[in-house]
């Protein structure tokens, strides 16, 4: 309960800190609306005399990019990768070092919270636009998708989140990872299915594609809650995969962090 307590007020400190931002969430909530215009245009033509691509209709595509948007600002990762890295590099992770915190998990709380106020946020723009977007919306309501959707979208979540947080502690061996987030960033873009759906590759690409940690990073879970993935046994199998690659991260990040500990020396006060 202690330990609950420690991390829980982390999170409450980061909640509030996010907040002040909160216009910036917000901002980027409402800006990504014209991506999302670029979005209809784009399919809107690529559909122009027909009525599915990959054996799915424009309503369907639609949903799927709409899903892809907001599950963007509830479970993405955009700046924890930054941030870890800064804290190694100026040494204000120092202060964890001697105190029993486990910094994974404080991030991670910090992570949660922030999650939770862009994406709460990102809710206002889209309630706006509701209106014109429901007669594209083809949404499934079969139960069983809640029940694999939800644990799918909490491992993204962390595949995502801990991923950003093995890139951040490669600080303790290179001065710079930008470039090493610019090349996993373009990566997670194209294998994770937010440039387009990954049911429109070859299908032997789309097999391997099922294998990798990007897969789970965002399409599955929305695969699961558009109808795109129809059979509940596939989706439970993908669960399995899924939860092998939290695991593998997992190992990453604590072998990372045992190492870069090694070369860290900590300076001063």
């Amino acid at each position: 309960m202690s330990a609950f307590s420690k991390y829980r007020h982390a999170f409450l400190v980061g909640l509030q800190s996010n907040l002040v931002y909160r216009w910036n969430f917000a901002i980027r909530a409402a800006f990504s609306l014209f991506h999302l215009v670029v979005i209809f245009v784009l399919w809107g033509a690529a559909f122009q005399g027909k009525t599915q691509i990959g054996s799915f209709d424009l309503g369907q595509t639609m949903t799927y990019f709409i899903m892809i948007l907001m599950l963007q600002f509830f479970i993405g990762a955009f700046s924890e990768d930054y941030q870890i890295s800064e804290e190694i590099r100026n040494g204000l992770i120092n202060q964890f070092l001697l105190k029993p915190i486990n910094y994974f998990l404080y991030r991670i709380s910090i992570f949660c919270a922030a999650r939770l106020v862009s994406g709460l946020l990102a809710l206002i723009p889209l309630a706006l636009i509701l209106p014109l977007l429901s007669h594209h919306l083809t949404l499934p309501w079969d139960p069983w998708r809640l029940a694999l959707g939800l644990p799918a979208m909490a491992m993204s979540a962390l595949i995502q989140f801990t991923i950003a947080y093995c890139f951040g502690l490669l600080t303790f061996w290179f001065l710079e990872i930008q470039s090493f987030i610019i090349l996993s960033f373009a990566i997670e873009t194209l294998l994770g299915g937010q440039v387009f759906p990954l049911d429109l590759m070859p299908s032997w690409l789309f097999e391997i594609s099922k294998y990798l940690p990007y897969y789970y990073q965002m399409y599955f879970p929305v695969s699961i809650f558009t109808g795109r993935l129809n059979d509940p046994m596939q989706a439970l199998a993908g669960l399995g995969i899924q939860a092998f690659w939290v695991v593998v991260l997992l190992g990453c990040a604590n072998l990372l962090w045992k190492r870069g500990l090694r070369r860290h020396t900590a300076v001063g006060g």
